[in-house]
């Protein structure tokens, strides 16, 4: 793979921008806007994952020479000019975007999520719970700028709703995941000297804060269905996860191993995705024209 190619992860990038995919079918508008703000998402979540290389350079020498700076095959002035550039892109087409739908908000969110990157590579992903309330929210971000700018073009208040929920939902179970995962690396984290919430802690108060957002998120999933934003087929596919989400809470006892945390992390990454999955059907009538 093309070493430029191949530091932005265009799988992590890819990913993010199908939260912004997801809202175009669930609020049914399909131009250009949208296309573009898919663009943004995914040339700026690049742009986060270069800067991050860039400052964990000297860690990855050790942990991952392969990578292309610490390999050679990036200098590391390249990569700093490459997430300027990729940085800068970001940011004009979100400017582009707001034009389009005649709104500032699209560009005060992609300039928010861009300083935020660069705080949490410079300092944020050193401080125990703070970066992983970033990447959480940075996540969450990709749902509400795509609910922005269909709201913005269609003076939908709905869709907006919609978007607002759907980051809390990918905010709260992201960081119970991000979690869950610093419990299951505690003892590799430990050798390379890093401060995660459960090393400063132990994983008695991270189980129960994983926990009580498992469960607030659970508590969230009816509330599409009961407002008439969705329609049945959200609560049946929602089934699924939802069962997920109470076993994995409930996986998650006092003073886990890290198999069940790594289980737990896994299953939780399985029922956001069919979570997502119900999002989409539920939007639209399939089950009601069956029934």
């Amino acid at each position: 793979m093309n070493a430029y190619l191949e530091i932005i992860r265009p799988g992590n990038a890819i990913m993010a921008a199908i939260a912004v995919i997801l809202m175009i079918f669930v609020g049914h508008y399909y131009d250009l806007p949208i296309i573009i703000c898919a663009v943004i998402v995914f040339v700026c979540t690049g742009a986060g994952n270069t800067i991050n290389d860039v400052f964990d350079v000297k860690i990855d020498e050790i942990n991952k020479p392969n990578r292309p700076i610490p390999s050679g095959r990036i200098s590391l002035e390249n990569a700093r000019k490459y997430y300027y550039l990729l940085f800068a892109i970001g940011v004009v087409l979100s400017f582009v975007c707001s034009y389009m739908v005649n709104s500032i908000w699209p560009s005060v969110i992609v300039i928010f999520a861009v300083i935020l990157m660069c705080l949490y590579a410079r300092n944020l992903k050193a401080m125990p719970l703070v970066g992983n309330i970033s990447v959480a929210t940075l996540t969450g971000l990709c749902f509400v700028i795509g609910g922005t700018v269909i709201a913005c073009a269609t003076n939908s208040l709905e869709i907006l709703f919609i978007s607002i929920y759907l980051g809390l939902f990918a905010i709260f179970m992201t960081l119970a995941r991000e979690i869950v995962k610093d419990m299951e690396d505690i003892e590799g984290d430990k050798l390379e000297g890093a401060r995660t919430f459960p090393i400063i802690y132990g994983k008695k108060i991270p189980s129960i804060v994983s926990i009580i957002l498992i469960v607030v998120t659970t508590l969230m999933c009816p509330i599409l269905y009961i407002f008439k934003i969705f329609n049945i087929s959200y609560v049946i596919i929602m089934i699924v996860p939802i069962i997920i989400f109470l076993y994995s809470a409930y996986s998650l006892k006092l003073d886990p191993p890290e198999e069940t945390c790594a289980k737990v992390s896994k299953n939780l990454k399985i029922a956001m995705l069919i979570s997502f999955l119900a999002f989409v059907v539920g939007s639209f009538d399939i089950f009601n024209f069956i029934l």
